[in-house]
């Protein structure tokens, strides 16, 4: 028996928020990406990382936030809390590999679409790995070509924000990035709950039971605590907000000279012209002179 599938029964609350959280996890990872290319090696690990978690748990959120919309009539919906938070765990790890490669090789080339791929391919795991953890008296099938339609839509989104975090132009290029990244966040994610129908099993009589909301809320709570926290990072860092180092360091390497504009530059004030002296000339006193 196909059972009757509704992605909006909160009608568009659940989309709206999940598009805002998406925004905002992808508006404070890709801060911490361009943050990393700004500052010494030693600091750059610490900033790519928090810049995944901050991507993982945003795409974490949004995808349970908009599940909290998807029920099945007549049917309970169940979560397995710990498939639940592996998805969460997978998404932080493979967008962190995805984050890493860009930060270090840079966001061109090989390395940008190396990166772009993983990372879009963690956040298509994160999603159909939570869509695993549900459990329910019926069946999941999916739709092949629509399927492989919502994955390529995740790693063409995260190729394109990490190309925007790699480009240091500001925080109005990011913020333009992230809201692209958050869209294509949430239409990967409404792409691939277009691929599921669910066949009923029939064997339990309908119930209402606990609402999807009732069971993820409590589940949502850590996340979105680590977001506002990133959030705080973000908002008391000049430099982050910026988007450009106060100071350019100047690297003077031996055997290449230096360029035009890490000479040091003098005071004109402080330079004088002094006046040649006049030549004198001295008679001479050669004996025959004399």
């Amino acid at each position: 028996m196909q059972g009757t599938v509704d992605g909006f029964s909160y009608g568009l609350v659940t989309p709206l928020v999940a598009y805002l959280m998406a925004c905002l996890g992808g508006a404070l990872g890709l801060r911490c990406t361009t943050r990393s290319m700004l500052v010494a090696q030693s600091w750059r690990p610490g900033w790519l990382a928090l810049g995944s978690a901050a991507i993982g748990s945003g795409i974490w959120t949004m995808h349970f936030i908009a599940m909290m919309g998807f029920t099945v009539r007549g049917v309970p919906i169940h979560y397995d809390k710990a498939m639940t938070f592996a998805s969460l765990a997978v998404a932080i790890v493979m967008v962190g590999v995805g984050i890493f490669i860009v930060g270090y090789k840079g966001a061109r080339g090989t390395a940008l679409f190396t990166g772009g791929t993983i990372t879009g391919l963690g956040i298509a795991s994160m999603h159909y790995l939570g869509m695993a953890s549900m459990s329910l008296d019926g069946k999941l099938e999916y739709n092949t070509l629509t399927v492989g339609a919502s994955v390529v839509i995740a790693m063409c989104a995260a190729t394109a924000a990490l190309w925007a975090a790699g480009q240091i132009r500001g925080l109005m290029w990011s913020v333009g990035a992230s809201l692209v990244m958050g869209l294509a966040v949430s239409g990967m994610h409404y792409t691939g709950m277009a691929a599921l129908s669910v066949h009923l099993h029939g064997t339990a009589e309908p119930t209402t039971g606990e609402s999807p909301a009732g069971l993820l809320a409590p589940m949502l709570i850590g996340p979105l605590a680590f977001l506002l926290l990133a959030g705080v990072v973000v908002m008391f860092d000049p430099l982050m907000v910026m988007g450009k180092p106060a100071v350019t360091p100047v690297e003077h390497k031996p055997g290449i000279p230096a360029r035009a504009h890490d000479t040091v530059h003098h005071n004109p004030a402080r330079l004088r012209f002094r006046p040649r002296r006049p030549v004198r000339h001295q008679s001479s006193r050669a004996p025959q002179n004399r």
